[in-house]
């Protein structure tokens, strides 16, 4: 199995690529590696160093399959905050797009955080899924421990999933990759009303990062669809740390097909 700094590792900018097998979500990569590889690229194009990660906005155009090209721009560095865009195409086609804000801590009155990490306990407490449970390839990368009883394909009411997660071999990755390549890992929230498998893509995702990213072995991620109709699902997704400090919020409109 191709490790995440493995597959960092294999990754030029402007070079031919192709994602390893290990990390394809049907016919594409799992959108939570296409994010990491993006954000791998705009760390490696600024070399004289960047301020933490704040935000990043992901559109998944097309397949990521095959051989890719990714190319990174810098689109504005300012004093405090620099932006950086990447593309990554397969042939002449674009399959994602990315733009990711870098900024630097200013002194500031205000503090607030109105989001409340679920009161649950630690991952010890829970166990992994059964192996009879067929699992895309990529879901095979993460130590993932569902908390309570709505879990994917369970015919469950409410459209949320809560789940400790982790990587499984996290050595030589960047904090704020890994907490990318965590980030879209549990399947959409709207999967723990289906009664039996179906398709599902992610179109889009919207990230911000509260505080800077540091290195955590486990993650709490908590997914819920606000809204579901007409094909489509708009969920939040948000992330605490170990130490319970909310490290990731974000926002992703998912196709379903059923």
């Amino acid at each position: 199995m191709t490790s995440l700094a493995e597959t960092l590792e294999c990754l030029s900018p402007c070079a031919l690529y192709s994602p390893p097998a290990n990390w394809l979500q049907g016919r594409t990569a799992y959108g939570g590696l296409s994010s990491a590889l993006a954000l791998h690229v705009a760390l490696n194009h600024v070399h004289e160093g960047l301020p933490p990660l704040k935000a990043a906005q992901v559109s998944f155009v097309g397949p990521v399959a095959g051989w890719m090209r990714f190319q990174a721009e810098v689109l504005r560095r300012g004093k405090s905050v620099t932006q950086i865009g990447v593309d990554a195409r397969a042939d002449d086609a674009l399959a994602v797009r990315a733009s990711f804000v870098f900024g630097g801590a200013r002194s500031s009155s205000i503090r607030h955080n109105y989001i409340k990490r679920p009161d649950v306990q630690g991952p010890e407490a829970y166990g992994s899924p059964p192996s009879s449970v067929p699992v895309p390839d990529h879901f095979r990368n993460f130590d993932v421990r569902f908390v309570g009883d709505s879990v994917p394909v369970s015919g469950s009411v409410h459209p949320e999933l809560v789940a400790w997660v982790r990587l499984k071999q996290p050595e030589g990755v960047k904090p704020e990759v890994a907490m990318l390549a965590l980030g879209d890992c549990l399947p959409p929230a709207s999967m723990a009303c289906f009664t039996e498998p179906a398709p599902i893509s992610s179109m889009n995702w919207s990230i911000d990062f509260p505080v800077p990213a540091r290195a955590s072995t486990w993650l709490l991620q908590r997914s819920r669809s606000l809204v579901g109709g007409d094909g489509y699902s708009f969920q939040v997704m948000e992330m605490w740390n170990e130490q319970g400090d909310l490290v990731m919020v974000s926002t992703q409109t998912v196709a379903i097909f059923v």
